[in-house]
């Protein structure tokens, strides 16, 4: 059964409390997400660990319930 998007975003919001969010279904499908997450806690991180920080948050379901997911992350951009 595939994941909702809402719960994609509770797990991530669990793990980083202050992630803005946005999460698009690519193909309508509810198995294919992309999810844009910005995050304080990705400061000084690299790309690679700022994904495996999402990975973690989702708690094994990657490949799962989940069957694909593309991450875009980022620190917020200090003004």
């Amino acid at each position: 059964m595939p994941m909702a998007a809402s719960e994609i975003e509770n797990l991530i919001k669990a793990a980083l409390p202050d992630a803005e969010i946005r999460i698009d279904d690519l193909r309508g499908d509810g198995d294919h997400y992309l999810a844009n997450v910005v995050s304080s806690a990705f400061v000084g991180k690299s790309r690679v660990q700022q994904h495996q920080m999402v990975y973690e948050a989702l708690q094994g379901r990657m490949g799962g319930e989940l069957h694909a997911l593309a991450l875009q992350t980022s620190a917020p951009e200090s003004s």
